[in-house]
């Protein structure tokens, strides 16, 4: 059977004009594969319409809009979901644009369906005596606790975003001066951060106790779980929250509600924001694109800055912990990230 004009276009989008022509990480791929692939269904449940059998033609505005509020009805989406769904189609219309001319009327009117307002993200984040105190709960008597302890370190002192982390081969990470580790961000764009002496000294244990060191090694994950596959990013979100169970029970009172390991990311820029470290450095040190997204946590809380700087002496560093606040290497280092 011939695929249909949507079908060709579709798998085209999908397989190359993403990642070949945008250059789109796997996992937005991914994303959008999904949209299309729910999208699909919900024609065939709701308007008889085979995925076989779906064309252009089909495809307009008031059909993607019923298929939004079909998601926001049926399957509790909530504003931010929908948009990501919507996303995914103005990109695929962009994309027809160019390909396909015939459609550019069609296309322009789905392009015309406005995102929803969310809600303001809360930036969670950790201070400092919260972060010392969820460094001190792996055990370190065990092996699995020994790397958790370089795991949650490592997540903390790169500020790496958790697919970043799970993503990590052993060729990524320097240990030699200066110590680095080279992260694969959003889009597949790579940038290197630096990693302080304590951090770089709980590596060279984990490595060697792993046997990680040998060059056969040097493709295999950082971190991986008892069946020697790559960790997950569930997985790291669950060797988060175990520690972060065990630490809230300990202290309640200095934990966020919500304890993602994204937190440890926030954590990170807010920590160097209160030692004085400039945006722009912050910005290329998290990989973000636009100034504008780490402004964010210039805006978070004035209040809390000063507050911080006022009494800024204390440091979560100990041996468990990466240093960087007063570090001349550090503030250097960033200075020449993004040149």
């Amino acid at each position: 059977m011939k695929p249909t004009d949507f079908g060709y276009y579709l798998t085209d989008f999908l397989s190359k004009y993403l990642p070949g022509t945008l250059g789109l990480s796997s996992n937005t791929i991914m994303s959008y594969r999904d949209t299309f692939s729910v999208f699909l269904k919900f024609c065939l449940e709701q308007k008889k319409i085979k995925p076989e059998k779906f064309a252009l033609d089909n495809l307009n505005r008031n059909l993607v809009e019923e298929y939004l509020n079909w998601l926001e009805r049926t399957r509790h989406s909530i504003a931010s979901t929908r948009n990501v769904r919507l996303a995914a189609f103005h990109s695929f219309c962009r994309y027809l644009q160019m390909e396909f001319p015939d459609y550019i009327h069609q296309a322009h009117q789905i392009l015309s369906i406005p995102m929803k307002k969310t809600k303001k993200i809360s930036i969670e984040y950790l201070t400092l005596d919260a972060m010392k105190l969820l460094l001190e709960k792996p055990d370190k008597v065990k092996k699995e606790g020994r790397r958790d302890l370089v795991l949650l370190s490592l997540l903390y002192d790169s500020g790496a975003r958790v697919q970043e982390l799970a993503d990590l081969k052993v060729r990524d990470v320097r240990t030699e001066p200066p110590a680095t580790a080279k992260l694969i961000g959003k889009g597949n764009k790579s940038r290197i951060v630096p990693l302080m002496k304590p951090m770089t000294e709980l590596l060279k244990q984990y490595l060697d106790e792993n046997n990680l060191l040998q060059p056969f090694a040097f493709d295999y994950p950082l971190f991986s779980n008892r069946s020697q596959n790559k960790l997950t990013r569930a997985g790291i979100a669950y060797i988060v929250k175990k520690y972060a169970n065990e630490a809230i029970k300990q202290s309640p009172g200095i934990f966020p509600e919500k304890l993602s390991p994204h937190c440890f990311r926030h954590s990170k820029a807010i920590h160097l924001l209160q030692s004085g470290v400039n945006l722009v450095y912050i910005r290329d040190f998290l990989g973000h694109v636009d100034i504008q997204t780490t402004e964010i946590y210039a805006r978070f809380d004035g209040e809390m800055k000063r507050k911080a700087l006022e009494k800024n002496s204390k440091s979560v560093v100990s041996e468990n912990m990466p240093k960087w606040k007063r570090n001349p290497a550090l503030l250097n280092w960033l200075r020449d990230l993004g040149k």
